[in-house]
């Protein structure tokens, strides 16, 4: 159909680091429904006060990505079922060119068949959503890691206090206050102290700087099938099964890479699909089964339907750091 994502983007001349895209059609190439760019790109955003995601209260979205080709600036935004975008800096031609992918055209909503009376509300309520993949690991996997074993508002602390004094101002009409994540170089040369500073522990500073040494590896990862893709990130001494999810979800746009591991996400899965507040991994994993290719999918239109358990325990508390 006309006006739907093209799957091999071409490549794009930008004149003065400014490159207006052309009006796409919202709708992806196996299905008609708009994309909702909230629900798309949400999963990239690390907290409220992410120097790297804006949503600005026009619709608008901006992205501040470190491209393979340097910092670019992204703004993307949805008017009569068609998304308007422009792009800014080196890395604005390679923006262009993934943004198709950034907004689900390799995605296929429409294998998903809920089997659950829970799961098919929710599917049909989020029509609009669409599994992005951002073509980029370290963009995923630093955070990811952050994300360890800490409190999520710790981890968005950590991740906005070391972007906004090491990363680059986001070039182009951006936000104010946007930056494009550090390099891998800067990553390895941050010293102790300033890690200490982001509250973030040795052990977590210690597995950044081991990925970042070996960037250019892990980001060969996006051309892998998500599974191999895992394996390659958990060479890497303290990344496992669940910060390798985490990344791979973002990057590869991995519909079946559920993430296990996590301290709330079996009991959510358990109490929605079969009112079991006490599941593990294995039992979640189970109960995931009919899903097969498409668990990822799953478990985010679970966590999307706001059906949790109620809560016993208390919340974890900052500091409680333990490791992976």
């Amino acid at each position: 159909m006309a006006g739907r994502f093209p799957h091999k983007p071409t490549r794009t001349t930008v004149r003065g680091g400014h490159l207006p895209l052309p009006p796409t059609s919202l709708t992806s190439p196996t299905s008609d429904t708009p994309v909702d760019l909230g629900l798309t790109l949400g999963p990239l955003r690390r907290g409220p006060a992410d120097p790297t995601f804006r949503a600005t209260r026009d619709g608008a979205v901006w992205r501040v990505t470190l491209t393979p080709d340097g910092p670019g600036t992204l703004r993307v935004s949805a008017a009569g079922g068609r998304i308007e975008a422009e792009a800014w800096g080196p890395g604005a031609a390679w923006l262009g060119e993934t943004l198709p992918a950034l907004l689900g055209a390799d995605d296929d909503p429409a294998v998903f068949v809920p089997r659950h009376k829970l799961l098919l509300a929710s599917h049909r309520r989020r029509t609009g959503l669409r599994l992005t993949r951002t073509g980029l690991v370290m963009e995923s996997l630093i955070p990811s890691i952050l994300e360890q074993k800490v409190t999520t508002n710790e981890a968005y602390g950590s991740w906005r206090t070391l972007v906004r004094k090491y990363g680059e101002p986001a070039p182009g009409p951006a936000p104010e206050g946007m930056y494009a994540m550090p390099d891998a170089r800067t990553w390895t040369q941050i010293p102790s102290w300033e890690w200490h500073r982001a509250n973030v522990d040795g052990k977590r500073a210690a597995t950044i700087v081991r990925a970042a040494r070996v960037a250019a590896r892990l980001e060969e990862a996006v051309l892998m099938d998500p599974p191999a893709a895992r394996r390659r990130l958990e060479l890497i001494p303290g990344v496992g099964p669940w910060t390798s999810a985490e990344t791979i979800q973002r990057s590869n746009g991995a519909p079946d890479e559920v993430t296990t591991g996590d301290l709330h996400l079996p009991g959510i899965v358990g109490w929605a699909l079969a009112g079991d507040r006490t599941a593990d991994d294995a039992a979640m994993l189970a109960l995931l089964e009919p899903y097969a290719g498409q668990r990822h999918r799953a478990a985010r239109l679970i966590l999307l339907s706001g059906r949790v358990p109620p809560r016993r325990a208390p919340r974890m508390t900052p500091g409680d750091i333990t490791g992976l």
